[in-house]
């Protein structure tokens, strides 16, 4: 879930936000549901200079049974500390994370690498994957796959790729893209940006090789059902936890 100024957001290449809800709420719907887990993300926190919202955070511990990640605005070991505290399961760094790689190292060492989620924002153009920062705003010189790899021998303990090309256009996921990943790293990759149907997350499971699929505008506008989504991929072979 992208979260600016409180509310659950949603757009298309990063771009054209419209609301989608509350976080918390949103977040409860999902838990009963039958989601695996659940990421938010501060989408302006790092733009902005601000500190993740830990009010939110803490609300979501209250409501909710399954682990949630929260990234944006993570610059340092105290604010990992503040929002385990307040009750996220795992920390996502990004911008932070690209400008002082030591940051990963410093919160494995802190914390483990479990809490650790490197979150990549990736745009294809010309040729290759360019990485982002401040919420997809800013481009700079690190490519998708060297990065990538970094982070993992740095002691990430997952990746989350989200492709800027696909985010919100409900085409697919970038799944050659998460294949060569899969086939670089020894660590989880997440899928992010593109889904629009059930089949696009059976591809990125099959074609592209990832371990878990991210998705938004498609549950937060009732599109697809989650416990729907289950019960197909389980049909379709795919090990899936069904309530």
């Amino acid at each position: 879930m992208d979260v600016k100024d409180g509310q659950t957001v949603k757009g298309v290449n990063f771009v054209d936000l419209r609301h989608a809800g509350d976080p918390v709420s949103l977040g409860k719907a999902y838990s009963d549901a039958g989601a695996d887990e659940l990421v938010y993300l501060d989408i302006t926190a790092s733009n902005e200079g601000r500190k993740t919202f830990t009010d939110v955070v803490t609300r979501v511990a209250q409501e909710i049974n399954i682990p949630f990640t929260v990234g944006g605005g993570i610059n340092d070991l105290s604010d990992v500390e503040r929002l385990l505290y307040a009750g996220a399961d795992k920390v996502s760094v990004n911008s932070a994370a690209l400008r002082c790689p030591e940051l990963i190292d410093k919160i494995v060492a802190r914390f483990g690498s479990q809490v650790c989620v490197c979150a990549i924002d990736a745009k294809f153009d010309n040729g290759k994957w360019t990485c982002y920062v401040n919420g997809g705003r800013v481009p700079v010189d690190r490519e998708l796959f060297e990065w990538a790899r970094e982070a993992a021998d740095r002691g990430a303990g997952e990746i989350l790729f989200t492709s800027m090309n696909h985010d919100g256009t409900k085409d697919g996921y970038a799944n050659e893209a998460l294949a060569r990943l899969f086939d670089d790293l020894n660590i989880p990759v997440i899928a992010s940006g593109g889904a629009g149907k059930p089949e696009h997350f059976l591809d990125a499971f099959i074609i592209g090789k990832a371990d878990a699929a991210l998705a938004a505008s498609v549950f937060h506008f009732g599109e697809i059902k989650i416990n729907e989504l289950k019960r197909y991929l389980y049909n379709e072979g795919i090990n899936v936890r069904l309530i």
